[in-house]
């Protein structure tokens, strides 16, 4: 079996079972959150240790890592240059992709030593 139909199907059990875990909890918006990034993640994951071995798992997973939280960084500038700042949805996406690059960036440099 090919590895792209492994990634579809465990792919397509991954976001089913994280779904539905999703959908039990409260409150409802849980369910998008946890439907499809996690799982994908877990899954790449996963066929990257069978495939590569644990020293690419391991870069990979720390790449993940990074991106998460920059993006964490990213959703809170939005959500501040929104509110507080009263800023445009164009405006304050652009000032948080810039934060993000300096976040995600810096990061990646402070791992790699």
């Amino acid at each position: 079996m090919s590895e792209y139909a492994i990634r579809f199907l465990a792919g397509g059990l991954a976001v089913s079972a994280f779904a539905l875990l999703g959908d039990m909890l409260r409150p409802k918006s849980f369910a998008g959150l946890l439907g499809a990034a996690p799982s994908v993640a877990l899954v790449s994951l996963a066929l990257a240790l069978s495939s590569h071995g644990p020293d690419y798992t391991s870069i990979d997973a720390r790449s993940m890592i990074i991106g998460a939280a920059a993006l964490g960084v990213f959703g809170i500038v939005t959500c501040h240059a929104l509110k507080r700042l009263r800023m445009s949805a164009l405006g304050a996406s652009i000032l948080a992709f810039g934060v993000w690059l300096m976040i995600a960036f810096g990061l990646y440099k402070v791992t790699l030593t």
